[in-house]
Parts: structure tokens; sequence; C-alpha cells
């Protein structure tokens, strides 16, 4: 089968289109003719050689979600029937999902929501799956709470935005890059958009809460922006820190501890979050809310973002695309 191979870490370049044996479904598991590939950042972070918590071997085929489908069965398994339609977590036994097939744990196989094609299907697990857990279970938003919600135009965050005005928060204040990404934040239902670029874009923030800052904010860019979240936080608010897109952690110097925890403090709360401990130790929470969000695409509550599709050959320059913020929506690999 063809696959996009990479036998060591780096940049874009070492992902490479190759001929590899084909996958097969062990038992407990799924084999599944790929239609559309998801690509998400976290595949960025293993490429990179980040500090990711999930060993990567070497060689590896990228890609943790794709829709497609079922082909075989392996021992033990009941279904979904060979030439169902369905979505999935990947990545069993090192085959991943930027190929023309891949294998999944039978849990992890969901059938394709009525009115959803492959491309649509491909992108729900991981980022609209994290979206609902962060508003839904790290965060417990509740009506008329305040959050602001950065690259709003993105993967998580058009799924965020959708989420949180579903869950009745206002006001919900968006943060995208550019015009074109600031109107998509806007289409999808935020009541305020900014571009959080700017430098005075804290102080955007506190202005549009009345000067007293958000009840909770979402944070995924790393470096300096930690800090700056942090200022975004009424008394009582929570900043939940999901990723870092520069590559660079985040640190809090003196002038930013001061008044968060002693000047004197005003309760707010930092949290982190990553969706594998979910599936580790929280799982039956997160099929609730993994249910929960396919409830919500089903009957049309939360619109899928919309899908931009490559080839497979194409994996190394979707990789820069994602890298520079260059994109908006979904990346979609097809085999």
């Amino acid at each position: 089968m063809k696959a996009i191979q990479m036998t060591e870490q780096g940049g874009p370049e070492v992902l490479t289109l190759s001929d590899v044996p084909d996958a097969v479904a062990g038992p407990g598991q799924v084999l599944i003719r790929v239609a559309s590939a998801s690509v998400n950042f976290s595949d960025v972070m293993r490429r990179r050689g980040d500090d990711y918590p999930v060993p990567t071997p070497s060689p590896f085929i990228p890609g943790a979600e794709v829709s497609g489908t079922v082909v075989a069965l392996g021992d033990g398994v009941e279904g979904p029937a060979v030439g169902s339609e369905v979505f999935a977590m990947v990545g069993a036994d090192g085959s991943g999902g930027y190929a023309e097939l891949a294998v999944a744990y039978a849990p992890n196989v969901i059938p394709v929501p009525d009115g959803l094609d492959h491309d649509r299907a491909a992108g729900i697990v991981l980022a609209g799956l994290a979206a609902t857990l962060l508003l839904t279970r790290s965060l417990t938003l509740t009506p008329g709470q305040s959050i602001f919600i950065p690259a709003a135009a993105g993967g998580v965050g058009s799924y965020a935005v959708q989420i949180a005005k579903l869950l009745g928060a206002s006001p919900v204040i968006a943060g995208a890059s550019t015009p074109e990404k600031r109107k998509i934040a806007a289409d999808l239902g935020a009541d305020h958009v900014i571009d959080y670029t700017a430098a005075d874009w804290v102080e955007q923030v506190r202005d549009l809460t009345g000067g007293l800052g958000v009840d909770a904010a979402l944070e995924m860019a790393g470096a300096e922006r930690l800090a700056q979240s942090l200022r975004t936080l009424a008394p009582f608010g929570t900043l939940v820190v999901f990723g870092s897109v520069s590559g660079q952690m985040g640190t809090l110097d003196e002038d930013a501890i001061r008044p968060w925890l002693y000047d004197p403090a005003p309760n707010q709360s930092v949290l982190g979050f990553n969706l594998g401990p979910w599936f580790e130790s929280r799982l039956p929470v997160a099929i609730e809310a993994l249910q929960q969000l396919v409830g919500w695409v089903a009957s049309g509550q939360v619109t899928v973002p919309e899908p931009h599709t490559y080839p497979l050959a194409d994996a190394a320059e979707v990789h820069r695309l994602l890298e520079a913020g260059a994109t908006s929506g979904k990346l979609i690999l097809k085999p």
C-alpha cells in the first residue's frame, strides 16, 4: 500500500510517500480502507520530535484519525460489518492514517452519521472531542459565562466557538490572525472577534468584558502567550492550556506570578489539557463526550469545520502550511 512514512524526526521533508506492506487487522482490530485522513497539529509535534507523551517508533506512519470503509475484521470483532462507512482513531501497531489502509481497535470505530461525507467525518474525533472535553469537563462552562477562544478558525477553535455558544456562554470572544479567519469565526457564532496577534489584544478582551476579564480562556500558542492569556482572566477565571503551536513552552516571570498568586490572589486557575489521558484514565467520560459531540453534529447543532483536501503525496506541504498558521478549517489527505 502507499503510505506517508518517516524514518527520522525533523522538518516536513522527512515525510515521504513510500510503498509499505498492507496493514492487517489483528485480534480486536478493524481494517479500514482510508478515504480521508485528518491532519492534526499533534502530527506536526510527533514529526518535529517535540516532547510528545506517546513514543514515536521508526519507521512511523503519522495520522491519528481517518474516515473510510471497513474491509476486514480481526479475530473477536463482530462489527461494524465489512463495507460499513466509519470514522475512527487509528495508529494501532504503528499503522497510522496517512495511508491507503489503516488499523483501529474496534471500540474506536464509529459509523459515519447520515449526511456527513468522509472528508468531514475524518476530523471529528481529535479536534471535536478535544473541544468538547475542554468546555464541558476540564471547564464546566455554564450559561452567561464569558470565554476567549484563540485560533478560532482552526480545528479545535472552530468547534469550541460553536460548543461555547451551544452551552450558553456569553460573550464568546474569538481570536484569529487574519481578516478571512476572523470572518469564519464570526460566521460560526462568536459574539466578538479580535486580531489576537495585535499588540493590545489582551486589552481588547478586557474592554469587551467591561474591564472584568473572561471567566474562561483557552491557550495553545506557547511562549509569551501563556502570561498574556493569564491577564485576560476575571477573578475566579480559569485558563486551560492545550498545546504549544510555537514549539516553545510558556513561562511566567515574577511580574506575571505576583498578580496571579500573591497580590492578592484573584482565585484564578491554570489547567493543562491533553486528550490522551482521557482515553487512558477516563475512558467512560471520553466516550460519553464523543457521543455528545456526534449527537450535536448529527442534529446540525454543531457544524464540522470546512475540509480542505490534498493528495496524500502532498503531506509535507500540508505540514508546512499547518505549522505556519496559514490554514483554516480542517486539512485532509486523500490516498
